[in-house]
């Protein structure tokens, strides 16, 4: 009995054929970068692993959204791994970063090169470059705003390490797409090892300043968020998206599900937390649970004070008239609380920051920090406050050296029996 024969693709579905190495090969013809028809391949383990990944090309093609091969340039490449691709896979606010990145610096500095003949020579000499090049005269802000070069006096503003390891690691991403669709066989942009970025430096409060803080805090309207942001160490976006459904002030317990974010598109939006480790329940402490039933009293009296004009979203902290509070509005009013207080400048970040170092400070294991901030990995949360424990172990030592009491104390001696 013969087999019987597969059915035939339909005309637009490609061709796909089992190669001498095992492998599957699927090939098919999708709107290309220049505006033409290319045809293009695709492998996968399995007959079905090519055919799902053909019918993504495919698919992408006629939605207009031209398919980049290793034959197009490094900025066709982009933009289509940029529109086609990341753009289904980030946050918003992460994709507009990714797009300015590749705007300013990588299709200016690699755009017009071939894909596949790109080298981890030509990545390492254009992350060199632009680390050490006057930006006002790279992207030609001294000649609109003649300044910098256009009068003779470069002002040598150039990216910091840190923007230029960013840069480093959107190229990595977009490459590594190539690879995993069979255009590259290598990321030549993993081969490039640059300057390790040093940390921010953070200026946590010292408890007295803590105290300070929250004693000035306790007039403001927003002493609760104040209370809740140093006493917990969530997140600006953490605390802005939070709504009464997620509490729980008869447990004394807070969900952490959302983010409040300013995006593009759609203004100030509750998104999904940062990390899926960032969603989590924590603990609240007795203070923040008192705190938040008094403001909720004064929400209760806002609203009946408004009527019909509440905007009933249901958040926690909300402007007088109920809508969500700008993140940055919130900075200013947060900066204005430190002058009040007599405080030094931080930022507000500096807070989530001055949480767990305190706690670091008064013994707390590392790994309930990590869970009450939310990070994803452990490894995170010693990363950053590795100059804390950096103290704590100096402590540590002291302890003990006196234990072992002073080079010149007399031997103590057994007692005799």
């Amino acid at each position: 009995m013969t087999a019987p024969k597969r059915k035939a693709r339909a005309n637009g579905e490609g061709t796909i054929y089992q190669r001498k190495d095992g492998r599957w090969e699927a090939a098919g013809y999708v709107l290309a970068a220049d505006g033409s028809r290319k045809r293009v391949r695709v492998y996968g383990t399995t007959r079905k692993n090519a055919a799902d990944k053909l019918a993504e090309r495919i698919a992408d093609s006629n939605r207009g959204i031209p398919v980049a091969t290793a034959a197009s340039t490094v900025d066709d490449y982009l933009t289509y791994w940029l529109n086609g691709v990341a753009i289904h896979r980030l946050r918003e606010n992460t994709h507009t970063r990714y797009a300015a990145c590749i705007r300013l610096y990588l299709k200016p500095g690699l755009g017009t090169k071939k894909l596949a003949r790109l080298t981890a020579r030509d990545v390492r000499t254009f992350l060199d470059r632009l680390g050490a090049t006057c930006q006002c005269c790279a992207q030609g802000l001294d000649v609109i705003h003649e300044r910098c070069c256009a009068i003779g006096a470069c002002c040598t503003k150039v990216l910091s390490a840190l923007t230029v390891a960013y840069v480093h690691s959107v190229l990595k991403s977009a490459l590594e797409h190539a690879v995993r669709e069979d255009e590259l066989p290598r990321n030549v942009a993993r081969n490039v090892k640059t300057v390790a970025p040093r940390s921010r430096r953070f200026q946590p409060l010292t408890a007295a300043e803590a105290r300070q803080f929250l004693l000035a805090a306790r007039a403001d309207r927003l002493h609760a968020l104040y209370d809740l942001a140093l006493r917990t160490g969530l997140r600006r976006g953490e605390l802005l998206g939070l709504c009464w459904e997620d509490l729980d002030l008869d447990a004394g317990t807070a969900n952490i599900r959302h983010s409040l974010q300013r995006t593009r598109t759609g203004g100030l939006t509750a998104l999904p937390t940062k990390t899926r480790a960032s969603e989590r329940r924590i603990a609240l402490p007795a203070e923040c649970v008192h705190s938040l039933k008094s403001h909720q009293e004064r929400q209760e009296e806002e609203r009946s004070g408004i009527g019909a004009g509440w905007r009933d979203r249901g958040l926690v902290f909300a402007t007088p008239t109920g809508g969500p509070l700008d993140p940055a509005n919130l900075t200013r009013r947060f900066r204005a609380l430190l002058d009040r207080a007599g405080l030094r400048r931080i930022r507000f970040h500096d807070l989530r920051h001055s949480t767990a170092t305190l706690l670091l400070e008064q013994g707390v294991e590392l790994v309930v920090i990590k869970e009450l901030l939310g990070h994803a990995h452990i490894g995170v949360t010693a990363g950053v406050y590795a100059h804390v424990r950096l103290h704590l172990q100096r402590q540590a030592i002291d302890t003990l050296n006196n234990a072992f009491g002073q080079p010149d104390d007399p031997p103590a001696t057994a007692a005799v029996r």
